[in-house]
């Protein structure tokens, strides 16, 4: 039995289909208030519960060989939506799942973090993520960590200030920094062929196929939109100063500032070399940005 914890988020989600396509027992925590149907109609079971309940997860756990965690808040607490801080869910809660996991006997706990998590930048989803690594590193638990570079749908799409339709790009810093940009399905492939595979790595860091730096794409989007964008630039300073004062009220906020700036002050040094390995074909950032420019009226 394989529990996937976030399995109605856009990654989760994905992963529950690819496991139960390889004809894997899924069960699926599910927030109260969440619709798990999907899910079930697609053969999941589905549990519900929720991170800051530690009694839910200890109940969650039970049976389970293989949890998969998934979960953050962070696009809840960007979206302004009722949700628990990123330290209650992603971090204490996240410690509450990995000790039900131990408990219950759990052998392989698989977790979603991101390279640089240890540039100590001070967010509070960093925080939170570096936290739950040591954790599992303590843990009896065989820890399987993806370190997985900014998603594309994510990172380069209007909710990071990315909006091609608008014209309009936001940079942290200088822009020139090399990364590699990666498809939220190509994590989901890794993701899912990492919880059944028989002796994983205990951290992977993975990217896509490219390395390029944020003013890279932006001269690629032009190239393909035939447009020029007005570009936004903050400096590293000001972003700075805005993590220091945003952390305690907006803590979404003042994450996704940080992920900016690590973006800018670190150059992806890892590849796509983890997904080739699993027969994982990685799209492109140029390809993802050429569907996007199609899409434009």
């Amino acid at each position: 039995m394989l529990l996937v914890v976030s399995g109605t988020g856009k990654l989760g989600g994905r992963v529950v289909r690819l496991l139960l396509a390889r004809g894997a027992d899924v069960r699926c925590l599910v927030r109260a208030g969440s619709d798990g149907a999907r899910l079930e109609e697609l053969g999941a079971k589905v549990v519900r519960g929720d991170l800051t309940d530690p009694r839910s997860l200890v109940e969650a756990c039970q049976g389970v060989e293989t949890v998969i965690a998934t979960a953050t808040v962070i696009n809840r607490r960007l979206a302004g939506l009722p949700s628990p801080s990123i330290r209650d869910a992603d971090e204490l809660g996240m410690a509450s799942l990995v000790h039900a996991a131990e408990s219950a006997g759990v052998e392989r706990f698989v977790y979603m973090s991101f390279p640089g998590v240890e540039s100590a930048l001070g967010t509070p989803l960093e925080n939170a993520k570096l936290a739950t690594e040591k954790r599992l590193e303590r843990s009896s638990l065989r820890r399987v960590v993806v370190r997985a570079d900014a998603f594309h749908e994510i990172h380069l799409a209007p909710p990071a200030r990315f909006d091609l339709a608008a014209g309009k790009v936001s940079v942290i810093g200088k822009g020139d920094s090399k990364q590699r940009w990666i498809s939220t399905d190509d994590v989901a492939a890794l993701v899912a062929a990492l919880a059944v595979e028989p002796d994983p790595p205990a951290v992977v860091t993975v990217g896509g196929p490219e390395a390029l730096s944020k003013n890279e794409v932006i001269a690629i989007a032009e190239e393909l939109t035939h447009r020029k964008l007005k570009v936004q630039r903050m400096p590293r300073g000001v972003a700075r100063l805005a993590i220091r004062m945003l952390n305690k009220r907006k803590d979404g906020l003042a994450s996704a500032f940080g992920a900016g700036l690590l973006q800018d002050l670190r150059a992806a040094d890892w590849d796509d070399e983890p997904l080739r390995q699993r027969g994982i074909m990685p799209r492109s950032t140029t390809d993802y940005l050429r569907e996007q420019a199609r899409r434009l009226p």
